[in-house]
């Protein structure tokens, strides 16, 4: 997955907005103003995403593309490199959890909004 493919991922997804609210050096996606996902666009080899603790440190153990977040907490964020050694369906897999934790901790009536897009 390059960068390009990423974006069209993420901008796929009901709700979602992109942004640079950090500078132009990053692009960040967004639902419901929640931030689930963000890469720099001079290293667009690696990207952050919001994980669950417990699958945050299986995801470490088990892949060394998968490191505790860059600039994030690290318990609950999770770097992720795009080298090639992690296939396409795994990447987007740690996307989707992302997404779904954000939604998950959204209220109930804007996740009933949310899900009325789809």
């Amino acid at each position: 997955m390059n960068i390009e493919e990423l974006r069209d991922y993420c901008l796929q997804k009901p709700g979602v907005t992109e942004g640079f609210p950090f500078g132009e050096e990053t692009l960040v996606f967004k639902i419901a103003e929640k931030i689930f996902l963000l890469i720099g666009l001079t290293d667009g080899n690696r990207f952050n995403v919001k994980c669950d603790p417990e699958l945050a440190i299986e995801l470490r153990e088990r892949h060394r593309e998968v490191i505790p977040g860059y600039h994030m907490n690290k318990k609950m964020w999770n770097t992720v490199y795009m080298d090639g050694a992690l296939t396409n369906k795994e990447l987007r897999d740690m996307i989707n959890h992302s997404y779904d934790q954000v939604i998950k901790s959204l209220p109930k009536k804007t996740q009933a909004e949310i899900a009325a897009l789809q």
